[in-house]
């Protein structure tokens, strides 16, 4: 038996839901008898404090899933871990999977998981465990330091054989439930993840778990009697209309609890929306990201018309479920106008709450290469932290200046809005943004 620690490393809060992924590893090593915890490191948590609860943890190897927002401090903290605490260190995640190379020359860093870790991790501790030298073992979807860049395996066809997630990893609190009913995006956009990980796995990288499992898990929870509602985190929820027909029927009767999900606008039609709304759907947010056509197109690879975008709102609204939308601001190419013109968009779709956040290029995606052909990303883009609030990136048309006074005219129409819903005492001008981070 293996004792495997996976570190969560707070950069900002520690409210939020933890990463998924080692969520999805654990519980299938533990069904291998490998004892799998979680340590979550708060951002006030010092070097020497995480150390001590390190060592009284005693691990046999340490896992951090990586994002290119969390980056800069892991790979001071591995820095440090390392010199007292003598086990090896694996990173999975985006980041490592996209950006491999800068992982391992970070000293501290012994192994990362290229794609999917499942069957990797469960590989990679049972040479460890035989006491064999991972880096004379052909382990694929590990790059072992110092060795070469593994094959990238098959990613698992069927998600109904997999465990359900160890949901004592994901911080859920008050009966609110995060669930993952697929695997990939059909969409290419070129800012995102899910667009990255299909460009890297290639065709037959979607898939998702069959409505059965989807509701087993949800009823083993209720039956637990802690669920008050859920959030599906799926990128496009609304894919598959034989799927969702299904879902609704099922969930309605066997679930019955109000839930959330995201989608895009050309997914969407008034039957389908009035159908999950039936079933209990209460949100719904949609990515919106510009209000230029120009933009969606030719820098996002998003082709929806303004027409699609104000069609889906308004079926949404009419089916009695809340709409966010969400932006961007400060992206390649884009200029002031470009921005005026996501504003006027907004004002015209009148959304229950919006959220927005500052372009920030992520290792894999196409908006990643385009920023480094055009001169766009400094030397140092990895050492440079990844929020949601201010650019990286240098650009003649839209200049850092311009996107901070942008910023502030978002924060002031975003308090606007929650004074207009909770009333003129309430004020909160903090972003609440999609996640696409690598």
């Amino acid at each position: 038996m293996m004792n495997v620690l996976f570190l969560e490393i707070d950069t900002r809060s520690s409210w939020a839901l933890t990463s998924a992924g080692p969520g999805f590893i654990a519980a299938f090593l533990r069904q291998y008898g490998h004892d799998i915890n979680l340590m979550r490191i708060k951002p006030e948590d010092s070097p020497r404090e995480i150390i001590e609860k390190i060592i009284k943890k005693a691990p046999d190897i340490i896992g951090i899933s990586l994002t290119s927002r969390i980056w800069p401090r892991a790979a001071k903290l591995v820095f440090a871990i390392k010199k007292k605490v003598k086990v090896p260190v694996i990173a999975g995640g985006l980041f490592p999977t996209f950006a491999p190379k800068i992982v391992l020359a970070a000293e501290g860093f012994d192994h990362v998981c290229i794609g999917e870790g499942e069957h990797a991790m469960l590989d990679l501790i049972t040479c460890l465990e035989k006491g064999d030298d991972p880096r004379k073992k052909t382990i694929d979807n590990i790059w072992t330091a110092h060795a070469t860049r593994p094959q990238l395996r098959k990613p698992a066809k069927d998600l109904d054989v997999l465990p359900f997630v160890a949901r004592d990893f994901l911080n859920e609190t008050h009966g609110v439930v995060h669930m993952f009913t697929q695997r990939g995006c059909p969409f290419l956009c070129s800012y995102c993840a899910a667009g990255a990980l299909a460009n890297l796995y290639g065709k037959g990288y979607v898939r998702r778990r069959s409505v059965e499992n989807v509701i087993k898990e949800l009823a083993k929870i209720k039956d637990q009697g802690g669920l008050n509602y859920v959030i599906f985190l799926d990128d496009t929820f609304t894919l598959n209309l034989k799927w969702i027909k299904n879902f609704c029927r099922y969930y309605k009767e066997r679930i019955g609890v109000p839930f959330s999900i995201q989608a895009r606008a050309d997914t969407v039609t008034p039957d389908i929306l009035f159908l999950l709304a039936k079933a209990g759907c209460h949100h719904l947010t949609f990515g919106v990201e510009s209000g230029s056509l120009k933009v969606r197109k030719k820098v996002l690879s998003r082709s929806m018309t303004d027409r699609q975008i104000v069609n889906a709102f308004a079926w949404a609204k009419a089916a009695g479920i809340l709409v966010t939308a969400n932006y961007m601001i400060g992206l390649p190419n884009e200029t002031p106008e470009d921005i005026d013109m996501t504003l006027e968009l907004n004002a015209r779709l009148n959304p229950d709450d919006f959220g927005w956040a500052v372009f920030h290029p992520f290792p894999g995606t196409l908006l990643f290469d385009l920023c480094k052909n055009e001169s766009f990303l400094p030397e140092n883009w990895y050492e440079l932290p990844a929020n949601n609030t201010h650019s990286i990136l240098n650009m003649p048309g839209l200049t850092k200046n311009d996107i901070s006074k942008y910023v502030k005219k978002f924060n002031q129409m975003h308090e606007k809005k929650q004074i207009e819903r909770y009333g003129q005492y309430f004020s909160d001008n903090r972003t609440w943004v999609e996640d696409h981070s690598l």
